[in-house]
């Protein structure tokens, strides 16, 4: 994001850790206005609100909060995301749903509320899946399915308002977050595992936001260089 990018709004979503505090962080540095959904605060001075995403209807509310707030919206980032691994009959229908409505009915009902705003700004949108999201992996049928359910919403999105709003779909190799925290040594990644850095990411997502009208960057992989979910 470069120097014109001075006052621009930014909502992301999952602000207060991992990528989506790399995304606030770069965005509060090229003199944008970084704004967060999330359970948790963000950097000290970011407006925020407080809200479980499982909540879609909540999630709704919480992006008309803040771009009223904020006087308008020039660009959305859903960075917010969860996983429960596990096999599908080990796991219970509440915590599999949830993982469903955090990472793909949080995403759609953020930028729905947000669309009226983007369209008058001509604004972005950035989604983030994953790369199980163009490949499914054992003991990840929630997450494997919400984010093939982000690809493909993103892809609809971005051909329903071509020429309106900018939409990149972020389709992000494993990260060096709390993400895998709290895991089981069977589904926590090794010492030597093959992590990028959330800011390298970030980066890309700023690279997105900054094209110039007319210009859309439709979709981006950005992983380590031996990330073993992709291809």
């Amino acid at each position: 994001m470069s120097n014109d990018a001075t006052g621009r709004a930014v909502l992301v979503t999952g602000g207060s850790s991992g990528l989506g505090a790399a995304v606030v962080d770069g965005v509060a540095k090229a003199g944008g206005r970084p704004f967060v959904i999330d359970r948790q605060p963000p950097a000290a001075g970011v407006p925020w609100i407080r809200c479980d995403l499982a909540d879609t209807r909540a999630a709704e509310a919480a992006t008309v909060r803040l771009a009223e707030q904020s006087g308008g919206l020039d660009a959305v980032v859903t960075a917010a995301g969860t996983d429960v691994p596990g096999r599908l009959d080990e796991i219970s229908g509440p915590r599999w749903e949830m993982v469903v409505a955090v990472d793909l009915l949080a995403t759609a009902a953020v930028v729905r509320a947000a669309l009226p705003y983007l369209r008058r700004s001509h604004g972005s949108v950035v989604t983030v899946a994953s790369t199980l999201g163009l490949k499914a992996v054992s003991d990840a049928t929630a997450y494997c399915a919400a984010k093939f359910g982000v690809v493909g919403f993103t892809r609809a999105l971005a051909a329903e308002t071509a020429g309106e709003v900018g939409v990149t779909l972020l389709i992000p190799g494993g990260m060096r977050t709390a993400f895998f925290d709290g895991r089981t040594e069977q589904y926590a990644p090794g010492p030597d595992a093959a992590l990028n850095d959330p800011e390298h990411v970030a980066a890309t997502v700023l690279f997105a936001l900054d094209q110039p009208p007319g210009c859309a960057v439709r979709e981006l992989v950005v992983c380590a260089d031996q990330e073993s979910s992709y291809p």
